[in-house]
C-alpha cells in the first residue's frame, strides 16, 4: 500500500513542490509524481496570497494528499530582512491551505539533521547516490532535492 505525500520549501515567494507516493516499507524508494514551482503572482499582495492559498487547497484535495511536510522557518543567521518576512507570510498561508485539507508536519533542517540518518541534511542534497537509492519515477531537479528530504524524513518517523 502506498500514501502521497507532497514536500513544500518556500523561499521568497516561490514554493517548491514535489508529489511523491510512498510505499509503507520504508526501505523502498519513493516514487516522483510531480516536481513543481509555485510562484506568487505579481501585483497586490493579499489577493496574490489568496490565489496560492487556493491553488495549494486545490492541488491537495484533487489529488488526494495524505500528507504534507513543510520546511520549517529557520532562525535568521544576521538582521532580518524584509524577504524573511514575505517567505513566512508565503509559508504561513501554504500550511493554512495545506491544513485545512490534509495532515500537516512541519520540519526543520536541524530536526531532520539530529533525527534521520547519520549525516546532516545538506550533505544528503549533495549526494547524488543518495537520491539514486531514495528515489524513482519522475525527475527531480537538484533545487528540489529538499523538498524530497522532507518527504523521505517524514516517512521515517
Amino acid at each position: 500500500m502506498t500514501r502521497r505525500y507532497v514536500g513544500l520549501v518556500v523561499v521568497g515567494d516561490t514554493v517548491t513542490v514535489v508529489d511523491a507516493q510512498v510505499p509503507d516499507n520504508n526501505d523502498s524508494p519513493i516514487t516522483i509524481l510531480s516536481d513543481t514551482t509555485w510562484t506568487l503572482q505579481k501585483g497586490d499582495r493579499g489577493p496574490a496570497l489568496s490565489v496560492i492559498h487556493q491553488r495549494c487547497a486545490d492541488y491537495l484535495r484533487e489529488n488526494e494528499i495524505g500528507l504534507v511536510v513543510v520546511k520549517a522557518s529557520a532562525l535568521p543567521t544576521g538582521a532580518v530582512r524584509l524577504a524573511v518576512l514575505g517567505s513566512a507570510e508565503v509559508r504561513g498561508v501554504v500550511i493554512s491551505a495545506a491544513a485545512s485539507v490534509s495532515e500537516v508536519e512541519i520540519l526543520s533542517k536541524a530536526v531532520i539533521s539530529r533525527t534521520y540518518g547519520e549525516r546532516k541534511v545538506d550533505e544528503y542534497l549533495k549526494d547524488d547516490g543518495f537520491w539514486g537509492e531514495h528515489i524513482e519515477g519522475g525527475k527531480l531537479r537538484k533545487t528540489s532535492r529538499e523538498a524530497a528530504m522532507l518527504i523521505i524524513a517524514a516517512r521515517s518517523r
